[in-house]
Protein backbone atom coordinates (compact mmCIF):
# COMPACT_ATOMS: atom_id res chain seq x y z
CA UNK A 1 0.00 0.00 0.00
CA UNK A 2 2.88 2.18 0.74
CA UNK A 3 4.71 1.48 -2.80
CA UNK A 4 1.20 2.45 -4.18
CA UNK A 5 0.82 5.63 -2.52
CA UNK A 6 4.08 6.57 -3.25
CA UNK A 7 3.86 6.07 -7.01
CA UNK A 8 0.55 7.94 -7.07
CA UNK A 9 2.34 10.65 -5.29
CA UNK A 10 5.48 10.94 -7.14
CA UNK A 11 3.02 11.29 -10.29
CA UNK A 12 1.38 14.27 -8.63
CA UNK A 13 4.83 15.34 -7.84
CA UNK A 14 6.36 15.05 -11.48
CA UNK A 15 2.77 16.58 -12.89
CA UNK A 16 3.41 19.37 -10.55
CA UNK A 17 6.67 20.28 -11.44
CA UNK A 18 5.91 19.85 -15.32
CA UNK A 19 3.79 22.79 -14.80
CA UNK A 20 5.44 24.91 -12.72
CA UNK A 21 8.30 24.26 -15.60
CA UNK A 22 6.02 24.66 -18.64
CA UNK A 23 3.77 27.01 -17.79
CA UNK A 24 1.04 24.92 -19.30
CA UNK A 25 -2.57 25.88 -18.56
CA UNK A 26 -3.54 22.54 -16.88
CA UNK A 27 -3.20 21.34 -13.09
CA UNK A 28 -0.43 19.91 -12.03
CA UNK A 29 -2.06 16.63 -10.62
CA UNK A 30 -4.18 16.01 -14.11
CA UNK A 31 -0.54 16.20 -15.60
CA UNK A 32 0.43 13.53 -12.92
CA UNK A 33 -2.43 11.24 -13.87
CA UNK A 34 -1.29 11.06 -17.58
CA UNK A 35 1.79 10.35 -16.80
CA UNK A 36 0.21 7.92 -14.88
CA UNK A 37 -1.98 6.69 -17.17
CA UNK A 38 1.28 6.42 -19.72
CA UNK A 39 3.11 4.63 -17.96
CA UNK A 40 0.09 2.17 -16.79
CA UNK A 41 0.19 1.85 -21.00
CA UNK A 42 3.31 0.80 -20.81
CA UNK A 43 3.13 -1.92 -18.31
CA UNK A 44 0.28 -3.06 -19.11
CA UNK A 45 -1.89 -2.04 -16.28
CA UNK A 46 -1.59 -1.46 -13.03
CA UNK A 47 -0.44 -3.92 -10.21
CA UNK A 48 -2.64 -5.79 -7.83
CA UNK A 49 -1.63 -3.19 -5.14
CA UNK A 50 -2.19 -0.38 -7.40
CA UNK A 51 -5.68 -1.58 -8.09
CA UNK A 52 -6.42 -2.14 -4.26
CA UNK A 53 -5.00 1.21 -3.12
CA UNK A 54 -6.16 3.18 -5.57
CA UNK A 55 -10.16 1.56 -4.96
CA UNK A 56 -9.79 2.54 -1.60
CA UNK A 57 -8.70 5.77 -2.30
CA UNK A 58 -11.94 6.15 -4.53
CA UNK A 59 -14.42 5.03 -1.73
CA UNK A 60 -13.67 8.14 -0.14
CA UNK A 61 -13.75 10.49 -3.45
CA UNK A 62 -16.46 12.74 -1.99
CA UNK A 63 -14.40 13.92 1.04
CA UNK A 64 -11.64 14.67 -1.18
CA UNK A 65 -13.75 17.42 -2.66
CA UNK A 66 -14.36 18.74 0.73
CA UNK A 67 -11.20 21.21 0.59
CA UNK A 68 -12.61 22.24 -3.05
CA UNK A 69 -15.79 22.53 -1.37
CA UNK A 70 -14.37 25.64 1.07
CA UNK A 71 -12.06 26.91 -1.53
CA UNK A 72 -15.66 27.72 -3.59
CA UNK A 73 -17.23 29.38 -0.30
CA UNK A 74 -14.16 31.33 -0.16
CA UNK A 75 -14.73 32.91 -3.57
CA UNK A 76 -18.20 33.77 -3.26
CA UNK A 77 -17.30 37.49 -4.29
CA UNK A 78 -16.22 36.36 -7.35
CA UNK A 79 -18.82 33.71 -7.74
CA UNK A 80 -21.67 36.53 -7.47
CA UNK A 81 -19.75 38.54 -10.13
CA UNK A 82 -20.17 36.24 -12.30
CA UNK A 83 -23.36 34.81 -11.72
CA UNK A 84 -24.98 34.89 -15.07
CA UNK A 85 -22.08 33.44 -16.89
CA UNK A 86 -22.04 30.35 -14.41
CA UNK A 87 -26.02 29.92 -14.74
CA UNK A 88 -25.45 29.85 -18.54
CA UNK A 89 -21.51 28.03 -18.51
CA UNK A 90 -22.99 24.85 -15.71
CA UNK A 91 -25.96 23.54 -17.73
CA UNK A 92 -24.15 24.27 -21.16
CA UNK A 93 -21.25 22.48 -20.55
CA UNK A 94 -23.26 19.42 -19.03
CA UNK A 95 -25.39 19.23 -22.11
CA UNK A 96 -21.89 19.36 -24.29
CA UNK A 97 -20.35 17.44 -22.44
CA UNK A 98 -23.01 14.34 -22.26
CA UNK A 99 -23.31 15.08 -26.10
CA UNK A 100 -19.97 14.16 -26.69
CA UNK A 101 -20.02 10.91 -24.31
CA UNK A 102 -22.97 9.98 -26.13
CA UNK A 103 -21.37 10.20 -29.95
CA UNK A 104 -18.05 8.72 -28.50
CA UNK A 105 -20.31 5.60 -26.65
CA UNK A 106 -21.94 4.96 -30.13
CA UNK A 107 -19.06 5.17 -32.28
CA UNK A 108 -17.21 2.28 -30.14
CA UNK A 109 -20.28 0.24 -29.91
CA UNK A 110 -20.17 0.75 -33.35
CA UNK A 111 -16.83 -0.20 -33.78
CA UNK A 112 -17.14 -2.97 -31.62
CA UNK A 113 -20.18 -4.79 -33.02
CA UNK A 114 -18.10 -4.45 -36.59
CA UNK A 115 -15.52 -6.48 -35.23
CA UNK A 116 -17.64 -8.74 -33.69
CA UNK A 117 -19.00 -9.57 -37.55
CA UNK A 118 -15.66 -9.69 -38.64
Amino acid sequence: MIRALAILLLCQLAGTILQTASGLPLPGPVIGLVLLLGALFLRGGPSVELRDTSAGLLKYLGVLFVPAGVGAVGELPTLKANWLALVVAIPVSTVLGLIVTGAAMQFFLRRQEAKARA
